[in-house]
């Protein structure tokens, strides 16, 4: 959920309260996003501030009470070659499968656009021209890599694929600490239907924006049907790279 801190202060504090109140975030920013709150759960949050050259803290503020209504993002359980967290979000590339696994797709469509998803890489295996990390519209189940129709991805080396065909730019390849982030928001191309349906079909395009390291690349990504969420998903060749989402 967002918060906002109408205030014109230098420096600010904000907690939700658990079991007990966490700080959720700390900095300048009037405005910030709070993640990993479960769903259709009341949580109370509370402010405090620090005017700039000040040394001290104000009270807090009176609580508010916020809830999200949008779904955790969490890797589909039971599929083979990968070991999940016991959140679902850290996906961990296991030898017990040392042939190629396929794709790990999210246990939903829960990535919307206007967010952005985050992949963190908290450990590094063998890297494969065929690994990726990326969305897609559908689960493919015979599929081997994200590098195909309908999806977009980056490859461990770099390389960033749309709907299959590898794109001039690149990226830095991902490396142990790698944080590579999705923004989309649509365009349309053409009106998808007289009602603006978007089940009902039509041209139009996603804006897509991958960043990683100090860089980022942006293209338009043509789909033949309208969508609303998005799977994400990673192949990973070999044991070893375990990957942390939000």
């Amino acid at each position: 959920m967002s918060l906002r801190c109408r205030t014109t202060v230098c420096s600010i504090v904000a907690q939700c309260l658990v079991s007990q109140y966490e700080d959720a975030y700390i900095g300048p920013e009037q405005e910030f996003l709070v993640q990993h709150l479960d769903p259709h759960t009341d949580h109370l949050f509370r402010v405090c501030a620090r005017g700039e050259g000040r040394t001290e803290w104000s009270p807090w503020s009176v609580p508010q009470t916020g809830y999200t209504t949008l779904a955790p993002h969490e890797w589909c359980p039971g599929s083979e070659g990968y070991i999940l967290s016991s959140r679902r979000n850290i996906a961990m590339r296991s030898d017990s499968s040392p042939s190629k696994a396929g794709v790990l797709y999210s246990n939903a469509p829960t990535y919307f656009c206007g967010q952005t998803l985050t992949f963190k890489i908290s450990a590094t295996g063998q890297v494969d021209k065929q690994d990726s990390i990326g969305l897609c519209v559908g689960c493919e189940g015979e599929a081997e890599s994200l590098q195909r129709d309908q999806a977009v991805c980056i490859s461990t080396n770099g390389a960033v694929f749309v709907n299959g065909k590898e794109m001039t730019n690149q990226l830095p390849s991902v490396t142990l600490g790698s944080a590579v982030t999705f923004d989309m928001e649509v365009v349309n191309l053409l009106p998808v239907s007289n009602n603006n349906n978007l089940s009902d079909g039509g041209n139009f395009k996603l804006r897509v924006t991958i960043g990683s390291g100090n860089r980022e690349v942006v293209f338009d990504w043509l789909l033949d049907q309208g969508v609303d969420c998005l799977f994400f998903g990673c192949s990973l060749a070999h044991p070893g790279w375990k990957v942390l989402v939000f």
